[in-house]
């Protein structure tokens, strides 16, 4: 995986492949999670479809943006992106698997 200082180093155990996303990072999730999805299918982010055509990116970024109260503290979304299944959770990680 590229080196990005918005996420942790990242596990891929078998069929599933996470990464640590730091919320307060200036990097958008939707490059994150582009960025994600390449290394688990092992091909440059420019081969993927555009993430638009899975998901709105604009509203993923609003769901876990930090507020002023602070971070979410809980939730998920899981979505279907170039033939995996995506989960982005709350407290930042980013779970890519076969779908």
């Amino acid at each position: 995986m590229t080196e990005m200082t918005s996420q942790s180093p990242s596990t891929k155990a078998g069929e599933q492949f996470s990464v640590q996303y730091d919320r307060l990072d200036d990097e958008p999730l939707s490059v994150a999670v582009a960025d994600a999805v390449a290394t688990f299918c092992s091909v440059d982010i420019t081969e993927l479809d555009p993430l638009h055509y899975a998901i709105n990116a604009d509203a993923l970024e609003r769901l876990f943006e930090p507020r002023a109260d602070g971070l979410r503290t809980g939730g998920s979304v899981s979505f279907e992106y170039n033939d995996c299944v995506v989960t982005v959770t709350a407290d930042g990680e980013i779970r890519v698997e076969p779908a």
